[in-house]
Parts: structure tokens; C-alpha cells; sequence
């Protein structure tokens, strides 16, 4: 239990989970803090938590810190948050401080705080940077002497190599040539960066030169847009005047517009409505016809069927009265044909 260790490794203060159901920063960095202090004594992670900033910058600097001395890698959010993931956090860092000190024998809650704490004093995170220490330095002395032996191995070439180079005379002017070539060279150099430089300064002073005077011209221009805000100009009222009027013709006009499209659509309306009464009249018209047809060849038929039967008076008679009948049909019909 996270308490029953911080009681067992001598923290002064009563801890209690009931204190963690809300954020407690304050009781967290608090902890972190003796808990830091307990693996380095001599750590410098400033305690300040009064601004958000300074919070952040020592829970970043205490993970850090256990990270590099303990191996131990912590949630960092987790442990801003300070509630109960903040003490899952915590646990971490006192289960191995717990743990050191069983190995070593020392004495749980049962004792007092302050004996705990004065008997309890070791020093873990200097003790494993030692170790670490020691390990990098064997691992380099073992490289260094591989390096050290290979090139002992190679001295009997390098002692003839440099023999060679140091009974070898020494070409004064070759060397003074180069150093010539060299210099020149040089004052080359210097001398197309003072170039440079003086270009500079002229391209500068042309340009200061540029921008006042372009700060001149806005100025006016600015002072020039100020007077003709200031002043109507002359021909405003006429142009208001007939802005006016082309409102009235505008409006004007989309009511003669609209009445004229209402007046095409009754037009469209009245011709497409005749239309189909034509229609209808002209077939109307075409049944009737072809019904007179018929009638027509039906009496005809009938008309010759009577001639064998009756006398040459009657047949007269008949005829008429037939003759008289397919009339009056033609009669009525060009009549509703004019129609």
C-alpha cells in the first residue's frame, strides 16, 4: 500500500487515499520532492509550483531525474493530474526506495518517524550513477587498449616513415611560395568582403533614401484623399436627382413586365383552348360524315332491293322520298361544316 511505504520510509505527514479522490498538486509535488530527495540529497529540482508553468517545469524535471538516475520511466500527465493515477505514479518510485531498504534491513512503521528517518539514510541514486560510471570507463579502457596495441603493432613502419621525414631537408622557398599564394589569396578574400561591405552600406543609403521618399508620397496621397472625401463634388445632386428617376422607370418597368407576362400566359392560354375545341369539332365532324356515308349506302342498297317487288310509280315515289332525305342530310351537314 502506497501509505503503509511512505509511513515505512519516514515521511513526516500522515498520507491517506481520501486525500488523492480530487487534484492535490500541491501534496504530489510535495512528495516527489522527498522522494528525490531520498535517492540524491544533493538534487537542485527547484520546489516553486505556483504557476502553471513552474508546475509543468518540475514534473518535467523530476522524471527526468528518476528516469536518469533509477531507470524508472513516469507518466508525466499522470502525474499532473494529482489524483489516484498520480499515486500509481508515486508507487513506482517508493516500491524500489521500500525495497532498498528491506534488502538493508531497515526498520518499518512500527518505529518512530524520526528514528526511521535518521536510521534510514543511504544515498541509491549516487551508488548507481557510480556504477555506471565504472562501467563506461571499462568498456573505454578495453577500446582504448585494442586502439593502444594495434598501433604498437605498427610502429616498426612508423618508425622508418618518420625517420625519413625528419632527415628529409626542409624546401625554405617552396613553402615560402605557398605561404605567399596563400596570403594573397587571403587579402583576396578580405578585400571582396569590404567590397561587399561598402555595397552594402551604398545599397542601404539608397534604400533609406527610397523609403522616405516614397513615405512623402504617401503622405500627400493620403492629404489628397482627405480633401475629396471632404468635398461633394458638383455634379452629385444632378446624379442623385436621376438616380431617383431611374429607380421610378425601374420600377416602372417591372410592372409593365409583369403585366405583359401575365397577358401573353392568358393569350397562350385562349389560343391553346380554341385549339382544342377545333380539334374536337373537326373529329366530331369526320364521325358525322362518315355516319352519313354509311346511311347513304345502306338506303341505296335497300332502295334496289324495293324496285323488283313494287310497281313504276311506287318506285317513283320512293325514289323521291330517298333523294329528298340524303338532301336534307348533305344540307345539315354543310351547314355544321360552315359552322
Amino acid at each position: 500500500d502506497f501509505t503503509e511505504m511512505m509511513r515505512a520510509l519516514g515521511y513526516p505527514r500522515i498520507i491517506s487515499m481520501e486525500n488523492f479522490h480530487t487534484p492535490n498538486f500541491m501534496l504530489v509535488s510535495e512528495v516527489l520532492l522527498w522522494l528525490v530527495k531520498r535517492y540524491e540529497p544533493h538534487s537542485d529540482i527547484p520546489g516553486d509550483v505556483e504557476t502553471e508553468q513552474d508546475r509543468v517545469f518540475f514534473i518535467k524535471a523530476v522524471a527526468q531525474f528518476v528516469a536518469t538516475k533509477a531507470h524508472i520511466k513516469l507518466n508525466t500527465k499522470k502525474l499532473y493530474q494529482a489524483d489516484g493515477y498520480a499515486v500509481k505514479e508515486l508507487l513506482k518510485v517508493t516500491s524500489v526506495l521500500y525495497g532498498a531498504m528491506n534488502t538493508q534491513g531497515g526498520e518499518r512503521a512500527d518505529l518512530p518517524e524520526e528514528d526511521s528517518s535518521t536510521k534510514f539514510k543511504f544515498d541509491l541514486g549516487s551508488k548507481i550513477a557510480d556504477l555506471k560510471t565504472a562501467r563506461q570507463l571499462a568498456s573505454e579502457i578495453t577500446s582504448k587498449g585494442a586502439v593502444l596495441y594495434d598501433l604498437l603493432g605498427k610502429e616498426v613502419e612508423l618508425r622508418e616513415a618518420r625517420t625519413e621525414s625528419i632527415a628529409r631537408p626542409l624546401e625554405i622557398n617552396e613553402a615560402e611560395k605557398v605561404m605567399k599564394i596563400a596570403i594573397n589569396s587571403v587579402l583576396e578574400e578580405v578585400q571582396k568582403t569590404k567590397d561587399m561591405l561598402n555595397n552594402v552600406a551604398l545599397d542601404e543609403a539608397n534604400l533609406e533614401a527610397k523609403i522616405e521618399k516614397r513615405k512623402l508620397e504617401l503622405e500627400r496621397s493620403q492629404k489628397r484623399l482627405q480633401t475629396l472625401q471632404s468635398v461633394r463634388p458638383a455634379f452629385m445632386d444632378e446624379y442623385e436627382k436621376i438616380e431617383k428617376q431611374l429607380e421610378k422607370q425601374y420600377s416602372t418597368y417591372l410592372e409593365k413586365f409583369r403585366n405583359l407576362t401575365y397577358l401573353e400566359q392568358l393569350l397562350h392560354d385562349q389560343q391553346r383552348t380554341e385549339q382544342e375545341m377545333f380539334e374536337e369539332a373537326a373529329s366530331m365532324l369526320r364521325l358525322i360524315q362518315n355516319r352519313l356515308k354509311e346511311e347513304e349506302q345502306h338506303l341505296l342498297k335497300s332502295g334496289s332491293n324495293d324496285d323488283s317487288d313494287l310497281e313504276v310509280q311506287e318506285d317513283e315515289g320512293s325514289d323521291s322520298e330517298g333523294d329528298l332525305q340524303i338532301t336534307r342530310r348533305r344540307i345539315s351537314t354543310e351547314a355544321l361544316l360552315q359552322g
